[in-house]
């Protein structure tokens, strides 16, 4: 069955990090409320002189941005771009799909943020050196290592 949303019907709750930077709005629930089962969708309304997520990649989503109102800036790792209503961006996975959000307006810009879901995700956030284990919201900070770091003196640990 078709589900439509729209202003009467998605409600929005203010998201607000410890970091006074980091502000938005989202819709709660949209995918829930849909029963999907493979996409993850969200409408957020990012504050003026905010920024969204803190900068990141998914190493098992693609994310689609629909910029339905106002503008924002787009930060990639291919530089900075505006963003304007009617825009649409794909993110792939991995490092080259890295992004984050500006509003530098006086005025919100609400999009659509659509990912895939295949259960698993980590996000990794270059500039801080996190990984996030979702659906969990698992965050870890840690030095990549060698698949067999730590792992010598087996035999101790056999007795």
């Amino acid at each position: 069955m078709p589900r439509i949303f729209n202003e009467q019907n998605v409600l929005f709750e203010p998201k607000q990090s410890p970091v006074p930077e980091f502000s938005w709005h989202t819709s709660r629930k949209l995918a829930e409320m849909a029963g999907s089962k493979h996409l993850l969708f969200e409408i957020r309304s990012l504050d003026p002189g905010k920024y969204s997520y803190p900068y990141h990649f998914h190493r098992s989503a693609e994310e689609i941005f629909v910029i339905l109102s106002g503008r924002a800036m787009l930060r990639t790792p291919s530089g900075f771009q505006e963003l304007r209503e009617g825009d649409t961006v794909f993110f792939e996975s991995g490092p080259e799909g890295a992004h984050q959000l500006f509003n530098h307006t006086e005025a919100p810009c609400r999009y659509l943020d659509l990912r895939t879901n295949l259960g698993i995700d980590i996000v990794e956030y270059p500039d801080s050196g996190k990984i996030n284990i979702l659906p969990y919201e698992e965050v870890y900070m840690a030095d990549k290592v060698d698949y067999f770091a730590g792992e010598d003196n087996v035999a101790d640990k056999w007795k």
